[in-house]
């Protein structure tokens, strides 16, 4: 089994709303997160990659576009928890890249989650 991985960055606000108002996520606040995409095969390609970086520029253009500098409860389709933003872009890239197996979100140096479904 092959694996890759790859990291992108972005910063943006959020406010977690439903964690009531005395929580200090509650009020809005704002991280500098780091997110990694996780790319496994049992097989290479014919320039022997799982997938060749430059076509994971898609991603890239993904976060630039829509959650670098930007308010996420305006962006993110529910509570825009790092568990929450994971699926999100798990499953915005799924389909265009399918060696895709897991996406990490990193709020702190300190701190990250991952979504794999299945769990495999």
């Amino acid at each position: 089994m092959y694996k890759i991985s790859k990291q992108f960055s972005f910063s943006a606000s959020h406010v977690l709303s439903l964690l009531g108002a005395g929580h200090p996520c509650a009020r809005m606040h704002g991280h500098n997160y780091v997110i990694t995409i996780h790319l496994k095969s049992e097989t290479l390609d014919e320039y022997g990659f799982v997938k060749d970086y430059n076509d994971l520029k898609i991603v890239k253009h993904f976060i630039d576009e829509h959650l670098d500098h930007r308010h996420l409860n305006d962006v993110i389709p529910y509570h825009p928890t790092s568990e929450n933003i994971a699926k999100f872009l798990f499953d915005q890239f799924k389909s265009e890249i399918p060696e895709l197996v897991a996406v990490e979100v990193s709020e702190t140096p300190k701190t990250s989650c991952i979504y794999e479904p299945g769990g495999k």
